[in-house]
Formats: C-alpha cells, sequence, structure tokens
C-alpha cells in the first residue's frame, strides 16, 4: 500500500486530532480538536473553532501550523506541517456548519464567535512500526 493510502487510513479513523500553533514567545501550543468538517485527501483540512480562541489570534499572526492525527490502538500517526487560514466568512462558515454546532455557537451559523480554520498541509511523516516515512503533499 502507497505511504499516502496508508497515511489517510490513520487519518480517516483519527478521533481527536492535534493542532499547533506558534506563539509569540517561539514555543508552539497545541490542542486537541474535534475531527475536521472537511477534507481534500491530505492536502486541506477544514476544523471549527471560536474566534475569540487562542488559536485563532496566533494563526493570525503567524500561520505556520501542524495537525497530528492518530490512531492509539495500533501506535500509528500522520504528522502534518503547512499554513493555517482563519476564515469568519459566511460562505466559509455555512459550508462546514452542522446540526448540533449550537451547542458551542448558541447564535447559529452568523454568531460572532465561529470562526473555520482552513489547514493547507505542505509535507507529511507517518509514523509505524516504530519507524517514520516523510511523505509530500501534492
Amino acid at each position: 500500500m502507497d505511504i499516502r493510502d496508508k497515511a489517510l487510513q490513520v487519518i480517516l479513523k483519527a478521533k481527536n486530532p492535534l493542532i499547533s500553533s506558534v506563539g509569540e514567545d517561539g514555543y508552539p501550543y497545541t490542542k486537541a480538536m474535534l475531527p475536521p468538517r472537511e477534507h481534500d485527501g491530505l492536502s486541506v483540512f477544514y476544523f471549527t473553532t471560536n474566534t475569540s480562541s487562542l488559536r485563532v489570534s496566533q494563526y493570525r499572526k503567524n500561520p505556520k501550523a501542524s495537525v497530528y492525527f492518530f490512531d492509539a490502538g495500533s501506535f500509528t500517526g500522520v504528522l502534518l506541517l503547512g499554513e493555517m487560514e482563519v476564515f469568519t466568512d459566511q460562505i466559509s462558515r455555512e459550508r462546514i456548519w452542522r446540526a448540533g454546532d449550537t451547542l458551542y455557537y448558541p447564535q447559529g451559523v452568523t454568531d460572532a464567535d465561529y470562526a473555520v480554520l482552513c489547514f493547507t498541509a505542505r509535507s507529511g511523516r507517518l509514523y509505524e512500526k516504530f519507524g517514520t516515512k516523510d511523505f509530500g503533499v501534492p
């Protein structure tokens, strides 16, 4: 099986991916997320978050980011490196809005505290069987 296919399998199984941003102090800040709402293979991933979050502030200042997907049962993971964009436009919000999101955004799809994170991967690394394999992301 191709390395990218293996990586995609891990991503599809992952329950709580981790996203990381870079703080003004130069240190990484990592947070568990709900699975991405949409993705385009290994290239682009869409997450929801609060506009008021620390992560949004950090990505607006420095878009460098990583996303880590893992399957704890098989001790397999995929690290993707790239950039994160913050979208607050209505088209992006409506695109990934789901029933039940009012739990997090009580004012609905127009809630000022509702934002979309769009991660674009540049490269990846698959961790499996106590080894790593780097791969490019088209």
